[in-house]
């Protein structure tokens, strides 16, 4: 069979003499629209070797070029996805590390005191606070009433129990039950309110250290501004 020398042979897999390693033509390629002229050469390579008497469906090179550009673009689809992922992924990292040394606020009822310990207690109407805060091992340290208006303030425990005790630096759990003016039950949520020690990077998404412990971004209800002297 003779063979056109303008012709460029097909890429095929091989071993290289002086090294003995196999090399492929994928090796030599970003991608699959790169060997498009290597699969038209073996397309007419094909059609030049085709039996006369039974020549090849005409149809079936349409179905080739056709699958090979759904792989192609499909390939590159990818790429793209891949790379929408690590652009989201770099701003989520970006994002984590401008909490970094702000005072935020995050869903929680368990706070670390260290000289003071601050929790956001938010209700949806004017209410009367009960305010219970426990020990690492659940023993009540701090009890009392606390005049909550609708919407969100601070609650600053200072360390001090219901007896007058000082209690130490450690992990303390504050439950908060309202009742309104009519004596029905009203919500309050808890949150915790501390500095962003660090970012972990690491983990995806990135974490935010708080007191020891770890939240991710859109844990975090608000950050809240120091308060200046004047």
């Amino acid at each position: 069979m003779a063979v056109d020398a303008t012709t460029p042979p097909p890429v095929v897999s091989g071993t290289t003499p002086n090294t003995g390693k196999t090399t492929t033509a994928s090796t030599a390629t970003t991608g699959i629209a790169d060997n498009f002229q290597t699969f038209l050469t073996l397309l007419t390579t094909q059609l030049q070797n085709q039996n006369p008497l039974d020549p090849l469906d005409t149809n079936q090179f349409t179905q080739q070029l056709v699958q090979f550009a759904g792989v192609e673009q499909q390939l590159k689809s990818n790429e793209q996805l891949k790379s929408l992922l690590e652009i989201e992924k770099s701003a989520q990292a970006t994002q984590a590390l401008i909490y970094v040394g702000h005072t935020v606020a995050v869903d929680g009822s368990s706070a670390n005191f260290d000289g003071s310990a601050t929790w956001n207690l938010v209700a949806d109407k004017d209410t009367t606070a009960k305010i219970t805060i426990t020990d690492s091992v659940g023993q009540t340290v701090y009890s009392g009433n606390y005049a909550l208006r609708q919407g969100n303030a601070s609650f600053v425990w200072d360390g001090k129990g219901t007896n007058g005790v000082q209690y130490p630096a450690g992990a303390y759990k504050l439950t908060a039950t309202g009742t309104d003016s009519s004596g029905r039950d009203v919500a309050i949520t808890t949150e915790v309110q501390g500095v962003v020690d660090s970012v972990d990077l690491t983990s995806t998404p990135a974490l935010l250290s708080i007191a020891g412990k770890n939240y991710t971004t859109d844990q975090i209800k608000r950050v809240v501004r120091p308060s200046t002297s004047t």
